[in-house]
């Protein structure tokens, strides 16, 4: 997915801030398995996915926990660390080869004290972050795992052949095996 397009799936802006931001954006490719973000360090960068997938993990004592998967055209951000310049709660591993733009939060800064119409993209953007956490808090809170699970064939069904069963289970807040019943349940 090409940067113009997903920079105007979070708020639309006119040519010449669209031609500035761009100034500051890079292409970059890692391969399979690479760690974009490691958990506890400041991350002082938000991509954004031109191709492949990604997931967002926290880690236990004898586990990671999936909470997050992420694909082509959306952003990938830590949000403690963009916000505060703080570290982050979440590890991000590449489930594929990806092709990532990179933008330096400061120069995106930067660009907020110069630009209004990035500053409100900006704005947008961190709205838009903050809805994905509030959906997926309640998600978890209020829905059986069946139901996030029929959400996940709904919204991303094209993760449910990309990603790792194991990986899926762990985002449902289950095992594989019952991931396993749920899946026969539903053909």
């Amino acid at each position: 997915m090409e940067i113009d397009k997903i920079l105007d799936n979070i708020y639309s802006l006119p040519e010449s801030s669209k031609v500035n931001l761009g100034k500051y954006i890079t292409e970059i490719s890692y391969p399979k398995n690479f760690c974009l973000m490691q958990a506890d360090k400041i991350v002082p960068h938000i991509y954004f996915i031109k191709r492949g997938i990604v997931r967002a993990y926290a880690s236990t004592e004898d586990k990671d926990i999936t909470f997050w998967f992420g694909k082509e055209g959306e952003p990938v951000v830590s949000m403690k660390s963009y916000v505060e310049d703080k570290p982050g709660y979440e590890n991000i591993e590449l489930l594929e080869d990806c092709e990532l733009y990179k933008l330096e939060t400061a120069s995106l800064r930067k660009l907020f004290n110069e630009d209004i119409h990035i500053a409100n993209w900006g704005r947008k953007f961190a709205e838009r972050e903050l809805v994905k956490t509030e959906e997926l808090i309640i998600s978890r809170q209020f829905k059986t795992a069946l139901d996030r699970y029929k959400d996940l064939m709904r919204d991303k069904p094209d993760l449910l052949k990309r990603v790792q069963l194991g990986h899926i289970a762990s985002y449902l807040g289950i095992t594989q095996v019952s991931l396993s019943r749920i899946r026969a349940e539903i053909k």
